[in-house]
């Protein structure tokens, strides 16, 4: 999946596969993790956030989404 990098302190880039839910975010650190269902809104939102890294601690990780390490 192709991640589009991002200024934060915490994420390095995200990627977003429409045809399946699925969010790609690959942080800082060097993880690399897929979030399974998330709605195209979330991903688009998270883009747009003023801080990336908030609104996906926020929006993705309390939410709850089913995730695995892919990297």
């Amino acid at each position: 999946m192709e991640r589009i990098p991002v200024s934060s302190s915490n994420l390095a880039s995200v990627g977003y596969d429409a045809s399946s839910a699925v969010l790609e975010v690959e942080f800082n650190h060097g993880g690399i993790y897929q979030y399974s269902g998330v709605p195209e809104e979330i991903y688009h939102s998270l883009m747009s956030a003023g801080s990336h890294g908030t609104y996906f601690d926020q929006f993705v990780k309390k939410a709850g989404y089913p995730y695995s390490k892919v990297g």
